[in-house]
């Protein structure tokens, strides 16, 4: 299953809070404080991933920074596991615990834009979607989420893969600074200017070093009108997509991003009646410049061959921004693998098409996209996201709804994450599932894992931020989601 039984043990153990500690975390907090028999427990503890089914002991649902410092006090004080939930989008469920404390920041949705400065400021509870809708009044935006619902935080704090990452860079490219609650209860704003170290943390170290509460970004003149939209083709077109992919983005501007996606046809209007439920091939397109540009590649991915379905054109960059959402909403049993690619040889194509076409769920997809651009541009020490020369990243996602044929998907995503292995060159962390501390490991070049952990050794030592994908203290290993 996602989490071994022993992770599961060790988390309905977990210390639970004292009626002391609720009444005096009742009386500090602005926002509300769930216990299980309150309503709205059940909502504010679900999240994306249908497999993660956790009660928390206590929800403490935060409203600004006060509250934040106030649950993560009585965390400290009972030592109590702590969950801490933007958008719950993250696969593995780590947004909520069993037993302990979980904080939860949606209600915090507040976001300044100022056009003339090109910056944002959000707070931690806000999604994409939220944030696009902000931005794009100004006809701005940064590197955000590809689905809308995720939210900005955990995205953030991971690196930050994105459709504007080619021209833009990766979100944490574009961040200013970060509001930050450690554990020993401080307030912080790390920057480039304050607390330097912390702040390259930040940037790819994901939920390790305290709770953010609010992000500053760089925004770029993007839309309010891009090009986009997918092509379908059938399956068996796929080989030739992926040379096709590997080809175009060998010499492709920053502005352009196309991405391969195995999928089964929707039962959509768009959709001819006899292509849906079958297996094929998508071919996404983003040109993120001119119109006019836009329209060439679009003329160019045509001529790769008429699209079975052609989905082409110009549309609103929040539109664009939003096109994988129908695929992906919140309940459905997920499991997921993915690996940086060292290239996209003819094996790799090879090995990608066998097992995608295996898929054993018509809600199951792959998806193959480029890095490159302005992403590998920045240096690899810059920020502590790691593996920025990775030319493309494959993700496997086995998607279902029924509870007993958990064993029959679960067995294909972990088969065809197996036969991607050889061809890897490391994973971001924002795609890793439950898989043990060694594949955190490979999320990070050695010198920065180093860093890493004396950030953390430094700023959490006792643990206390330890449900994401852990970086353990020095003395301290196994802490974090056990391998599943």
């Amino acid at each position: 299953m996602a989490e071994t039984l022993a992770q599961e043990r060790t988390l309905r153990a977990a210390r639970r809070p004292t009626a002391a500690t609720i009444q005096d975390l009742q009386a500090r907090m602005r926002g509300e404080v769930l216990a299980p028999e309150a309503a709205g427990y059940d909502a504010a503890r679900r999240v994306w991933n249908g497999m993660v089914d956790r009660k928390p002991a206590l929800i403490a649902r935060c409203a600004g920074a006060a509250d934040v410092l106030a649950a993560v006090a009585a965390a400290r004080a009972d030592r109590l596991v702590v969950a801490v939930r933007g958008g719950g989008h993250n696969v593995t469920g780590n947004a909520v615990c069993d037993g302990g404390l979980m904080l939860d920041l949606s209600p915090m949705k507040g976001i300044r834009v100022d056009p003339g400065r090109r910056t944002a400021w959000a707070q931690a509870g806000l999604t994409w979607g939220e944030f696009d809708h902000e931005t794009q009044a100004f006809g701005l935006a940064t590197t955000g989420g590809q689905v809308s619902t995720t939210g900005i935080a955990g995205l953030t704090l991971g690196g930050g893969v994105g459709s504007l990452m080619r021209t833009c860079g990766l979100t944490v490219d574009n961040l200013l600074s970060v509001e930050l609650v450690t554990a020993d209860g401080r307030l912080l704003r790390a920057s480039a200017d304050a607390h330097a170290e912390l702040f390259w943390g930040l940037r790819g170290g994901g939920g390790n070093f305290g709770v953010a509460t609010a992000f500053e970004y760089r925004l770029h003149p993007v839309g309010p009108l891009v090009t986009g939209g997918m092509a379908l083709y059938p399956l068996a077109r796929a080989p030739e997509a992926l040379r096709f992919l590997r080809e175009v983005m060998a010499a492709a501007p920053d502005d352009l991003t196309l991405n391969v996606v195995f999928l089964t046809a929707p039962p959509a209007p768009f959709v001819p009646a006899p292509l849906r439920g079958q297996p094929m091939v998508a071919v996404t397109l983003f040109h993120a410049g001119p119109l006019e540009e836009g329209q060439q590649s679009m003329a160019q991915l045509r001529a790769f061959g008429p699209p079975a379905v052609d989905l082409l054109g110009p549309l609103p960059y929040t539109a664009q921004q939003r096109l994988l959402d129908a695929g992906v909403p919140f309940g459905q049993r997920v499991y997921l693998r993915s690996e940086h690619l060292r290239t996209l040889s003819d094996a790799a194509i090879d090995t990608i098409v066998a097992h995608a076409a295996g898929a054993t769920s018509p809600l199951s997809f792959v998806a193959v996209y480029p890095l490159g651009g302005a992403v590998g541009r920045v240096g690899e020490h810059a920020t502590a996201f790691g593996h920025r020369g990775t030319p493309f990243d494959i993700v496997i996602f086995s998607i279902w709804t029924d509870p007993g044929e958990d064993d029959r998907h679960l067995q294909w995503g972990r088969a065809f994450g197996a036969a991607m292995r050889p061809f890897s060159r490391g994973v971001y962390v924002n795609e890793l599932g439950v898989e043990g501390q060694a594949r955190v490991r490979a999320a990070y070049n050695p010198q920065s894992y180093a860093r890493l952990v004396a950030l953390k050794n430094a700023y959490d030592p006792t643990n206390l931020f330890r449900l994401n994908q852990n970086i353990s203290p020095t003395g301290e290993t196994g802490s974090g989601p056990a391998a599943g």
